[in-house]
């Protein structure tokens, strides 16, 4: 079965959504391929880099209301056994990000990739924006972390991203994390782990029931 997710890496619930994920896929006994699509919470550009929780006051009525948010996910993360650190987080535009998991991709290393993605911008305070802290990254895990430079100053994968958007749009993607299962069933929503393995069961099912 082959299961694709639209997440952002700079999205907390994207974050919690993988790992669960990676739970039931790793608990699931049937075969199955991740294929990570692209998603942009915000494509706006960033022209300065600025701490994450001043971008969340500034956009949702103020500091008390962007703590409240920061909490309560940060706590739903804890329970994944994962650590957000939101006062080192920095805001970014992750369309670079998402052409380097492309690259990495094509390299065997997508899972490898957005989780370095996901640690650097939510535990280690990197500006997942700056194509020196991509590519060191992309050192991290493995990959040459010259030529991921080259590929990142260069125009390389932004046609194929920018297409996997749209594409994202078509299919009335609106939210993530978005998991569409076998082509066709969408959960939404950072599921748990049991609700997942449930849903792997019932497209195993429906996909056999249709021959």
């Amino acid at each position: 079965m082959e299961i694709e997710i639209y997440a952002d890496v700079v999205c907390p619930w994207c974050y919690v959504g993988k790992r669960r994920l990676d739970q039931a896929v790793e608990s699931y006994d049937g075969q199955v391929t991740v294929r990570y699509r692209p998603f942009q919470l915000d494509p706006s550009p960033v022209a300065e880099p600025v701490p994450v929780v001043d971008a969340l006051a500034a956009k949702f009525g103020g500091p008390d209301t962007a703590r409240q948010m920061i909490d309560r996910v940060t706590q739903v993360a804890a329970g994944a056994g994962l650590k957000l650190d939101y006062d080192r987080a920095i805001a970014a535009n992750t369309f670079d990000a998402h052409r380097l998991v492309r690259y990495a991709t094509e390299r065997g290393r997508a899972g490898d990739m957005i989780d370095a993605l996901y640690r650097a911008h939510f535990v280690d305070g990197v500006d997942v924006g700056s194509h020196e802290a991509l590519a060191t990254l992309a050192e991290q895990v493995g990959l040459d972390g010259a030529d991921a430079r080259r590929f990142l100053d260069s125009d390389e994968g932004t046609r194929e991203v920018g297409a996997d958007l749209a594409a994202a749009r078509d299919l009335g993607v609106s939210s993530v994390p978005t998991f569409v299962l076998a082509g066709k069933y969408a959960i939404q929503g950072a599921q748990d782990t049991a609700t997942l393995l449930a849903a792997f069961a019932e497209v195993e099912r429906r996909e056999s029931a249709a021959g």
